[in-house]
């Protein structure tokens, strides 16, 4: 579970995230979507303890990740947006230390398996220094995974991937939640988002816009009525967005009037 309660982050003046509060229940996979500067990284940040909050709490599996950063690190798995690992080590030896660290049982046979499953098994040996972008970045998913976190907290998970591998990832989050774990993910993928996420939280500039499952998305933003099942995720983001623009158009021609 991942809870979320009055988070605030202020950069000097700047607002980077106002007062955000949202729960993640186990066995639900919940999206934070928005533009680029809405907030999703910077609350990403605060739950793997990378960013002190300015005000409010931030817990994983009731854990506070500020007061009792131990236990909350134990407690969840990580895939930041860039792949940053030891170039020096290859996959092997770099997930040996996390099978060691996690005191993961049988962690040889599960590395094997989690290198045949994203095809890394002939570069297993590599120095990860050679791999490819999109190499580097299934090392790191293979690396959140291994331990099988009852958290799972992912940044933009699908850059650098094949269509196949970003598929394989896809029906991995998917399964995680299906078996009771709790995964948050940031995408600028709205096809992503909409096809494995229970929640989502729509973001922009801090502040939240939107929240809910798709139906409950669609019933707020009144787009029931397109397509199939009602009108696609892409098209609730946007419909938000322009609302928020035309509530803040309202809120300074008021100003302007009353000035």
């Amino acid at each position: 579970m991942i809870e979320v309660s009055h988070y605030t982050k202020q950069y000097g003046p700047h607002i980077a995230v106002n007062d955000l509060s949202f729960t993640v229940r186990s066995g639900a996979v919940f999206g934070l979507l928005g533009s680029n500067g809405a907030g999703k990284t910077t609350t990403i940040r605060a739950l793997v303890g990378l960013t002190r909050p300015t005000s409010g709490t931030v817990r994983v599996q009731g854990f506070d990740v500020w007061k009792e950063p131990v236990k909350a690190k134990a407690a969840f798995g990580y895939i930041p947006d860039r792949p940053y690992l030891y170039g020096k080590l290859t996959a092997r030896e770099l997930l040996r230390f996390v099978g060691q660290l996690y005191k993961v049982p049988n962690f040889e046979a599960e590395i094997d398996r989690w290198l045949d499953f994203f095809r890394l098994t002939d570069f297993g040996n590599e120095l990860i220094e050679t791999y490819s972008h999109g190499m580097r970045q299934k090392v790191v998913i293979i690396s959140a995974m291994l331990p099988d976190p009852p958290v799972l907290i992912v940044d933009e998970p699908m850059v650098g991937l094949d269509p196949h591998a970003a598929r394989q990832v896809r029906e991995l989050f998917r399964g995680h939640a299906d078996k009771g774990r709790t995964v948050l993910l940031t995408t600028h993928s709205l096809p992503l988002a909409e096809a494995v996420c229970d929640r989502i939280v729509v973001l922009d500039r801090g502040k939240v816009l939107g929240e809910g499952s798709m139906d409950e998305l669609r019933a707020q933003t009144g787009t029931e009525a397109g397509g199939v099942h009602g009108d696609s995720l892409e098209r609730i983001f946007f419909r938000l967005i322009e609302e928020e623009q035309a509530e803040e158009q309202r809120q300074r021609e008021a100003e302007l009037v009353n000035g």
